[in-house]
């Protein structure tokens, strides 16, 4: 099992690397600045993050409420996955709107392409942190 320390180094190596890929992928595709791109960049960062405490707390609530305290298959996840993203996809919409000063269509794709950079990121960075930072093994007790 990994310690406290360790996923605070994991949480901000995550959120760094994310932060300048992003800014600098998205910078280049979209032909706008990397300033405007990177304060993008952290107000999606800062909506995802306040997105999973908010929407987590209360799907666990409203889970608890309907299904008491039956375990979560598979559809239940995959239910819970896809209406997180839906959520993110909706407020983030908006704020590339606003931000970028572009239209809903163009906002739309945008988003999307965050999305499906972080789905690929988060894939393979979880996996290069492990082979880097391997999870310490359990020691039997004799």
């Amino acid at each position: 099992m990994r310690s406290f320390s360790d996923r605070i180094r994991h949480m901000i190596m995550f959120e760094v690397i994310a932060l300048v890929l992003a800014t600098t992928i998205a910078s280049k595709i979209t032909n706008h600045s990397l300033s405007e791109m990177g304060v993008l960049a952290v107000m999606m960062s800062l909506l995802a993050m306040s997105w999973n405490l908010v929407f987590n707390w209360l799907f666990d609530h409203w889970h608890h409420r309907m299904f008491a305290d039956q375990e979560r298959g598979v559809g239940m996840r995959v239910f819970h996955a896809a209406l997180f993203e839906l959520g993110l996809l909706l407020f983030g919409i908006g704020i590339v709107m606003a931000w970028l000063g572009i239209g809903f269509w163009a906002a739309l794709v945008m988003d999307l392409g965050f999305a499906a950079f972080f789905l690929v990121y988060a894939f393979v960075f979880n996996w290069a942190y492990d082979l880097v930072f391997p999870v310490p093994v359990a020691k039997a007790q004799t």
